[in-house]
């Protein structure tokens, strides 16, 4: 499998109460899958995400990435695996303001010390459409662009799991469709595993899998709504 949670737990404790934001959750995402996750504003949809790609713990259970159980692992013991087998997009684009496109797309590459670094911005921004727009700051990109530019920056490195958080959360329809397709045909040319949160239905519908988050645990969506 490429991402398992097994008996997965979060609670968040104020000074008068706890709050259970995911409860004994259970998922496995198969090597190539495309795995939509959605639910309410609130449900937890981006704190599993960030769970299933270690960015935070949980506060009991298991998180396996690649046979690799990160969450056993320190922080430092995270990151190496997130720098080694995954990408990330984010609704808000995360763009450096003061880089080009091809700059910020080079940045992450060099910090992990990939030599290629700027062969690989390239071909990824390339890929996107954006081969024409490499020495363009963000603030002179359209939001569609700017979502190119982190797809490419998501895609450099070659990872075998891609995490979209709402990813077409700030374009419009049009440009939003344009993004769900790029993402979709780069999962489909590459094999990578794509597990998106999302509140677009066009988008969950197009993937292989939907599941509902609702009161901390997943459940099957199908065409006539949530399985019991």
């Amino acid at each position: 499998m490429a991402v398992e949670a097994i008996a997965l737990n979060k609670h968040v404790s104020s000074s008068d109460a706890r709050l259970t934001i995911l409860e004994h959750l259970d998922l496995a995402v198969p090597h190539g899958e495309r795995l939509a996750i959605v639910g309410r504003s609130g449900s937890g949809k981006s704190t599993l995400l960030g769970l299933l790609a270690g960015l935070d713990s949980p506060s009991s259970g298991k998180v396996l990435v690649d046979g690799i159980e990160i969450s056993s692992l320190d922080e430092d013991g995270r990151a190496a695996v997130r720098g080694r087998k995954m990408g990330f997009v984010f609704q808000s684009f995360q763009l450096l303001p003061s880089l080009t496109a091809l700059e910020n797309v080079i940045l992450p590459l060099q910090l992990a010390g990939n030599a290629d670094a700027e062969a690989l911005a390239k071909a990824a921004l390339e890929r996107v459409g954006l081969s024409q727009r490499l020495s363009h700051y963000p603030r002179q990109l359209s939001g569609g662009e700017q979502q190119r530019v982190a797809i490419a920056r998501a895609l450099a490195p070659k990872p075998a799991i891609l995490f979209a958080d709402e990813p077409t959360g700030n374009l419009d329809a049009a440009t939003g469709q344009q993004i769900i397709e790029l993402l979709f045909g780069l999962n489909a040319e590459d094999g990578t595993t794509l597990i998106l949160v999302t509140h677009d239905n066009s988008m969950a519908a197009a993937c292989q899998r939907r599941l509902q988050l609702n009161a901390g645990r997943l459940h099957e969506m199908h065409d006539e709504g949530v399985a019991a």
